[in-house]
């Protein structure tokens, strides 16, 4: 990888040095994702893996590194059939320095519920994972839940970014990576809330099949380029918000 005048790859702490988490009392939330150079968001198989690599995993595992929470929407966790969210030892003493948890906590915003309980994500994660459901909520599949995870119920019908936000400063959650999908992510950026966004460009074509289909954005929300990490024909681009957004 390279970025600027360095060439050679990057090792783990340098990834880590190249993605930083400021230094600040409320939250950042930082979007994670890849696309085609046509614009998917996936490959044929509907899965963001097809079209990722070791070289993207490794930014994608950097970012995560020292989050406080891994927000995803119910959608995207079916599709992606989420994996256990576990501690990694080289990050403990760092992460409890910090005041941070062991791990990053899941944290799963869902309307109707609809989630394997029994998926490794709920059994096996190091952090109970959190699930932010509206007040519509079906009661059974409440108590069900409250089984297998922790639940907040809004008092509104639909989890709006803000109150996502506001659930997880209660809990200490600030440094928050946003993994999708493309309805969960454009409602942060139109309310503003969405501090970076880290993308990966796939040197691939998938098709249209898989380009996210949102509802659009009522106006153009610019970002400014950090930098650029370049390795086997794939660039991981860092964005921040720009002050006039």
């Amino acid at each position: 990888m390279i970025t600027g005048p360095r060439t050679g790859p990057l090792d783990d702490d340098q990834l880590l040095e190249a993605y930083p988490w400021p230094d600040r009392e409320r939250p950042w939330v930082r979007a994670m994702m890849v696309t085609t150079l046509d614009g998917a968001a996936a490959g044929p198989d509907g899965l963001s893996g097809s079209i990722s690599s070791s070289v993207d995993k490794s930014v994608f595992d950097a970012v995560r590194r020292l989050a406080d929470a891994v927000l995803v929407g119910a959608g995207t966790i079916r599709t992606e059939r989420y994996g256990p969210m576990r501690g990694k030892p080289a990050d403990a003493e760092r992460r409890a320095l910090a005041g941070q948890a062991a791990a990053p906590v899941v944290v799963i915003v869902s309307g109707s519920l609809d989630l394997d309980w029994h998926d490794r994500l709920f059994t096996e994660s190091t952090m109970r994972p959190l699930v932010i459901t509206g007040s519509q909520a079906d009661r059974g599949r409440l108590d069900h839940a409250g089984e297998h995870c922790d639940v907040v119920v809004t008092d509104t019908e639909s989890v709006d970014p803000a109150t996502v936000l506001e659930v997880l400063e209660q809990r200490g959650l600030r440094r928050i990576v946003c993994e999708g999908g493309p309805t969960l992510l454009e409602s942060f950026v139109a309310a503003g809330l969405l501090d970076e966004a880290d993308i990966t460009i796939s040197p691939t074509f998938a098709g249209t099949a898989q380009t996210p289909r949102t509802s659009g954005l009522d106006r153009i929300v610019g970002f400014e380029l950090q930098h650029v990490l370049h390795a086997e024909s794939f660039l991981m681009a860092r964005y921040l918000r720009s002050a006039a957004a």
